[in-house]
């Protein structure tokens, strides 16, 4: 099987990998409330899940294993739903509470994020060689 090529999309998801994955790491207090309550040892999951998507970005840029990266990104990221739906539940709590147009803004812009997880994922799938 033949390499998936270096695609301007599979670029972009390696960077948004080495953004979130850093600020998993310096800022981990950010993603811990995101954590689904029903999981334990939140700092730790944070941290795992960070150096998770800076493994899967490197992954992702070296063709000898963007195949098994982009499974593996594809993985992490249908992982990591849970959390995105938890910030749009946390982020519709505040905004009802506050009653501000900023916060009602804020969590718009949580809910308008859920549904770009399936053109990400996509995007794995394709890194993996799916087409």
């Amino acid at each position: 099987m033949s390499t998936p090529p270096l695609t301007k999309d599979i670029i972009g998801l390696a960077g948004l990998f080495i953004t979130s994955g850093t600020t998993h790491l310096v800022k981990p207090e950010v993603f811990e409330r995101l954590v689904p309550s029903a999981l334990p040892r939140r700092r730790e999951l944070v941290y795992a899940s960070g150096v998770a998507e800076l493994a899967c970005a490197a992954g992702l840029l070296h063709p000898r294993t963007r195949r098994y990266a982009g499974w593996a990104s594809a993985a992490l990221l249908v992982a990591i739903l849970p959390g995105n739906v938890q910030m749009s539940a946390n982020y519709g709590k505040r905004a009802q509470r506050k009653g501000t147009t900023s916060a009602q803004a804020a969590f718009a812009g949580t809910v308008a994020r859920l549904p770009l997880q399936l053109p990400l994922i996509r995007t794995a799938l394709r890194a993996a060689g799916r087409r």
